[in-house]
């Protein structure tokens, strides 16, 4: 009997659904969850940090040290957040919770990086200019250009003209050199595919990121997908920096928590360890 020719129809429709399957979500109840904690900073940008006399981990910063190694024992925060959230550091007042844990999933195939963040998001926030959205989430990943990046997470952005900041000009975010992606699912639906370089772009980013995230009870679960290839190219067996912040009882601008910069381990060693899919 002679077979009959695949059409070109149903073919087609096959590769479709294998493509799709090869990019199917992880099956995250197998995937380990590490749990990393954010914190309101305050108005300490990044000149802060390096200044002398206002910050002791300067000179360690200078010796190549991370944030991180100073700030983070056996997976706690060592940080005074008394201080953070003072008025000293924080003219417009401080959250009422200063710091929290977000649990951090990974995994990654040949063509993506996924991760999940699952957090409780707390009231008592100072500033809620944000109306539109209750919870922001979002995570960013500096490329190798970036001075300092792998040991500041996200700090490189943060500068003391930046808008929110008390001697503040009309600036985003944004990097002397280098590159950020940046990722961020809003509470309203929406998903942000950005980047960071002098300045912040919400739009058109090089990474492909989606997003996408819901409320069960109290706790938030949301989902990032991003391209490998990107600003920050992300390959098996390296480790790469990363940084999350939250926007949590409908904050806008600085009023987030954020995390140090940690890393993700894709096949290798890191704060995170990515599954292979």
């Amino acid at each position: 009997m002679q077979k009959k020719p695949i059409s070109l129809a149903l073919l087609g429709a096959f590769l479709a659904f294998s493509a799709g399957s090869a990019m199917a979500a992880p099956d995250w109840s197998k995937v380990p969850k590490k749990d990393i904690h954010v914190f309101h900073p305050g108005a300490t940008p990044i000149e802060w940090v390096q200044g002398k006399g206002e910050h002791s981990g300067a000179s360690g910063l200078k010796k190549g040290e991370t944030c991180a190694g100073c700030h983070v024992e056996d997976g706690k925060l060592s940080l005074d957040t008394k201080r953070l959230v003072s008025k000293e550091l924080e003219p417009k007042g401080g959250p009422k919770v200063a710091t929290y844990p977000v649990g951090v999933q990974a995994a990654f195939d040949a063509t993506n990086l996924y991760v999940r963040l699952t957090f409780k998001a707390p009231a008592g926030g100072a500033d809620h200019s944000d109306k539109d959205n209750e919870v922001k989430a979002t995570m960013m990943f500096p490329n190798d250009k970036v001075t300092m990046g792998d040991q500041v997470g996200c700090w490189a952005t943060c500068h003391q003209d930046a808008k929110g900041m008390p001697n503040s000009k009309d600036k985003t975010k944004y990097t002397k050199d280098g590159a950020y992606d940046l990722m961020q699912w809003k509470s309203s639906g929406k998903s942000v595919d950005g980047f960071v370089t002098d300045k912040r772009n919400m739009e058109g980013g090089k990474a492909g990121a989606t997003a996408e995230g819901a409320k069960a009870g109290d706790t938030y679960t949301v989902t990032f997908t991003r391209k490998l290839a990107g600003n920050a190219v992300l390959a098996a067996g390296k480790a790469v920096p990363f940084g999350i912040a939250i926007h949590a009882d409908n904050a806008g601008g600085r009023f987030h928590h954020v995390s140090f910069g940690h890393t993700i381990g894709l096949g290798a060693d890191g704060d995170v360890k990515a599954a292979k899919q």
